[in-house]
């Protein structure tokens, strides 16, 4: 058998696209101490710029934060005590018949801020909570789509700004902290956007502004006040974010983690 000429270049393209598109995300500011979890059981300490891939959960320590960045310019900033597990992300920006990003909050609180895949592809943006699956809606996205349980947020005037910015707080499952003086439910904060709360009890609308609460087996209610779940990164976080420097700078590489 003669050989194919070009063979290691074509093996080594096809090894280099595969590593592209399992990294679903990037971790791009981290203020103490953020791991992950991979899907082998294995579990290694995470640093800035660390590649983020499917199945992966990743968890912050106490005073931790940290913020993953997606390929479509989805964000979600983990507050400390928190673990989300990435469950599928795939995005092209030619083939968003292809777009799904889903993801789990196991405990603790997220600030997520929806990119391409929320605004074009909303019915394919969702977060799972103890309580409720939230999606951010696009700006084509069909209501008649929404699961139950489902909240859907997006801009609601139709224009092309920020698709959705919604802080989503699990006080059903983590009863510490800022929990531990309320109820045991859900919290969904909207900064931008309409959302829409939907589970087999019922359904809700909110506003930019608004907020809602979702109890389980409980129809989703509106809160008139604000529950006071605060968000509050350290001051070096907060610049790091606001002039792109890195808070964990130096050798601050991932390590795995020996049992």
């Amino acid at each position: 058998m003669k050989p194919v000429a070009g063979l290691p270049l074509l093996v080594a393209l096809a090894l280099f696209s595969a590593g592209v598109s399992a990294a679903s995300g990037t971790v791009t500011h981290l203020s103490g101490t953020l791991s992950v979890k991979k899907a082998d059981g294995s579990v290694r300490i995470l640093s800035q710029k660390s590649k983020i891939e499917n199945g992966d959960t990743l968890s912050t320590e106490r005073d931790s934060f940290a913020q993953v960045e997606f390929a479509d310019g989805a964000r979600l900033t983990l507050k400390p005590n928190t673990a989300v597990t990435i469950e599928r992300f795939d995005y092209s920006q030619d083939r968003p018949q292809d777009d799904y990003f889903f993801y789990t909050l196991v405990k603790g609180g997220v600030r997520a801020v929806a990119g391409v895949v929320g605004e074009r592809s909303g019915e394919r943006y969702r977060l799972r909570t103890a309580a409720a699956t939230i999606g951010m809606r696009g700006l084509v996205a069909s209501d008649a789509s929404a699961a139950d349980g489902a909240v859907r947020v997006g801009p609601g005037d139709g224009r092309a700004r920020d698709f959705g910015t919604v802080s989503v707080d699990d006080c059903a499952t983590t009863r510490g902290g800022d929990c531990a003086r309320l109820d045991a439910a859900v919290f969904v904060a909207v900064a931008d956007g309409e959302v829409v709360v939907r589970n087999p009890q019922g359904e809700l609308g909110l506003s930019a502004g608004q907020s809602g609460v979702i109890a389980p087996n409980q129809r989703p209610l509106f809160l008139s006040t604000d529950p006071g779940l605060q968000f509050t990164p350290p001051a070096t976080f907060i610049q790091s974010i606001m002039t792109g420097s890195v808070v964990n700078a130096g050798k601050s590489l991932e390590c795995i983690v020996s049992r």
